[in-house]
């Protein structure tokens, strides 16, 4: 069987198949239109943590150029600002995460895929471009969302619940910031806090250019004292910009702020940071076209979850290897293939996505006790932290109030 693969989209979706189907030997071309030179003068992209389960993946492909103790973390520090005090534990990882700026990355991943004899093609892909691919692939993959290539998928509303941004997001790479060491008693870690009614921020120690940063990643949630800072301007006042951005880490974050050197704090540099916001959404995950050809949906393509939760990179290497394992084991590409893809694929990528849209609503009184709960129970911490890896897992314990009791009951049980 002929199986030339046609990949539309150079993120960690589209090069993970790549080099995937590569290490297989299978013909597989990726599409894309920024060149690795270009990403070094490009705006921050993301602030993306991978996790133990896709820094495995990596090691498999032969890509993890990253393997450094002093690169990871190991921990996430949970901080609750609440009014009458603020809240504060730590769940632990069993292996631990890592964080590298994706202009870094992904032009890595390129130059791996192209010095062992892979084909990218450089070009920005049009509307009238799609018939030509269609025809050119056995297989079109699509793992980036740009116009029409987006819109050929259709929404599925019941997997989509919100049709505006449930968050306002400001996220930048920073000096100043103390983010732990990867050894002493301060270890490395991730800060996840929370300013009730106002949002949420995630503490990242991040490998850019300049070495290891902090990585601010502020989920702000519309109407709250945090949400002009979507479109407050760096570049009309660097220094207006730091100030109220220290102002208001000072009143809703202060965990954090008690960890800045205000003498110090600022951006690594202009281009390090990234206003906007994000609709979760959920697409179907095929489209087909005369001929008897399909193009099959990859990474946000498919399923677009707000950061807050820092599944996107994980779930689209993920979905990418197991794209991969099918087409490998692939004798026809056809509904039935699509229908394998998405039972390998969508138990963990859907509870995902479910987890981080649950995530951004206010704490039910389960959620509630669940928080008092991880603050008392390590264990139970822990097991939650490790989740990250597995939302499957995570969200079989949280899809249903019953559920996050059951799950609070049996670990007390344990405990004891």
């Amino acid at each position: 069987m002929s199986k030339s693969i046609g990949i539309l989209g150079a993120g960690i979706g589209g090069l993970h198949l790549a080099l995937y189907l590569q290490k297989q030997g299978i013909a597989a071309t990726v599409l894309t239109d920024r060149a690795p030179e270009q990403y070094a003068a490009t705006r921050l992209m993301n602030t993306v943590a991978h996790h133990s389960v896709t820094i495995a993946r990596e090691n498999e492909l032969g890509v993890n150029h990253w393997d450094d103790p002093q690169l990871v973390y190991h921990h996430h520090d949970h901080y609750f600002n609440f009014p009458d005090g603020g809240l504060l534990f730590r769940g632990a990882f069993q292996r631990p995460s890592r964080a590298v700026d994706y202009r870094i990355y992904l032009p890595a991943l390129m130059k791996d895929f192209e010095d062992r004899g892979g084909l990218i093609e450089y070009a920005s892909i049009q509307d009238d471009d799609i018939p030509a691919l269609v025809s050119r692939f056995d297989l079109l993959v699509v793992s980036t969302g740009k116009g029409a290539l987006g819109r050929m998928f259709a929404h599925r509303p019941e997997l989509s619940p919100y049709s505006r941004p449930q968050r306002l997001l400001c996220v930048g790479l920073y000096d100043g910031v103390d983010h732990g060491s990867p050894d002493g008693d301060d270890p490395r870690g991730v800060t996840l806090s929370v300013s009730p009614g106002h949002g949420e921020m995630i503490v990242i120690p991040t490998l850019t250019f300049g070495g290891m940063k902090t990585a601010l990643l502020m989920e702000n949630i519309p109407g709250g004292d945090m949400a002009d800072l979507v479109s407050l301007s760096y570049d009309a006042d660097p220094a207006a910009f730091r100030q109220t951005l220290l102002d208001k880490l000072e009143k809703h974050h202060p965990h954090t702020y008690d960890r800045i050197d205000t003498h110090r704090f600022g951006l690594a540099q202009p281009l390090d940071l990234l206003q906007g916001a994000v609709v979760p959404t959920v697409r179907q995950s095929w489209v087909a076209f005369d001929g008897d050809k399909l193009a099959i949906a990859l990474g946000d393509v498919h399923s677009v979850v707000d950061p807050l939760m820092g599944q996107g990179a994980n779930m689209a290497s993920y979905a990418a290897f197991e794209l991969g394992k099918a087409i490998v084991e692939a004798v026809a590409f056809d509904a039935r293939f699509v229908e394998n893809v998405d039972r390998a694929r969508e138990n963990r990528v859907l509870a995902a996505a479910r987890w981080t849209n649950m995530m951004l609503q206010p704490p039910s009184e389960a959620m509630g006790r669940l928080i008092f709960a991880m603050s008392q129970n390590r264990e139970l911490c822990d097991e939650f932290t490790e989740n990250f890896n597995y939302p499957e897992r995570q969200w079989d314990r949280l899809a249903s109030d019953k559920r996050i009791h059951a799950w609070i009951d049996r670990s007390g049980r344990i405990a004891a």
